[in-house]
């Protein structure tokens, strides 16, 4: 489920932060991202709340909220920070409370929290500047949790969704990646998530969790989420319309739905007592 900027042609995880036009180009249609983007297993979710001392957790990248919706569901007191005011103010349609911001820059006012999270964003992060920021927003034994998921359609869907990318959209993230294993696909990102906490005073070496679950989607749930998506958000619309067709019937082609397997993959650290 391709995430990351499609001019770019290196390392995905090097420089995703340099990109955040891309980032920002998701508020264009908040309504459907809030509607179609996936969420993630209840059992992370209460993986961190368990690791975590308290309640208060920090959502970095909230978007909408789809995170933070689970860990207010979870008993969480939760704050989000988005750089995005279209997406911070539908976050706040569902009651939450945002804080518009760059997050290497945002000030927390005093505050800690018992965990850090970033849900499907962290790359539009400095890896080294986020971290320091996590470092300082966390209490002593507070948890820094960055988590994506990685999607895979059945092999035949991933075969022809590739060939449609490659066809409209040549040299794209979508047609470069779309048939890769996608746990591995994101293994760039945790690499570089993991490389900032390691260069960060305050933060034990970083770990890793997994979780697998899956979702079930129709032809229509899958074409609603699919322009979400940041190798879609600024195509033009003849291309974009162009890729949905193309995507629509070969899920046609398989009975109308399918069933997309993922990995939200975790990287995990604490904060220890050194200050920051």
């Amino acid at each position: 489920m391709p995430t990351l900027p499609p001019e770019r042609s290196g390392d995905p995880g090097s420089a995703s932060h340099h990109h955040r036009r891309v980032a920002e180009s998701f508020g264009s249609d908040a309504a459907r991202y809030d509607r179609a983007r996936p969420g993630y297993p209840r059992a992370l979710v209460e993986r961190i709340a368990a690791a975590a001392p308290g309640p208060d957790v920090l959502d970095v990248g909230c978007g909408t909220g789809i995170a933070a919706r689970l860990f207010a569901a979870a008993g969480c007191r939760v704050l989000g920070v988005d750089i995005d005011a279209r997406m911070a103010e539908r976050a706040r349609a569902h009651g939450l409370a945002v804080e518009v911001a760059a997050f290497e820059s945002w000030d927390p006012a005093g505050r800690t929290f018992d965990a850090v999270v970033s849900g499907q964003s962290w790359h539009w992060v400095d890896p080294v500047a986020g971290a320091a920021a996590a470092a300082r927003a966390l209490r002593p034994g507070g948890v820094l949790t960055l988590f994506w998921n990685a999607g895979r359609p059945p092999d035949e869907l991933a075969a022809a969704f590739a060939e449609v990318y490659r066809r409209v959209l040549p040299g794209s993230l979508a047609a470069r990646r779309s048939a890769a294993d996608a746990p591995d696909g994101y293994a760039a990102l945790c690499d570089t998530a993991a490389g900032g906490i390691r260069r960060t005073a305050g933060l034990t070496a970083p770990g890793r969790w997994h979780h697998d679950w899956q979702r079930a989607y129709t032809r229509d749930e899958w074409l609603d989420q699919l322009p979400t998506q940041g190798a879609f958000t600024r195509l033009p619309e003849p291309r974009l319309t162009e890729a949905l067709s193309g995507v629509g019937a070969a899920i046609d082609a398989v009975g109308g739905a399918f069933t997309m397997r993922y990995t939200t993959t975790a990287v995990v650290s604490t904060r220890d007592g050194t200050t920051v």
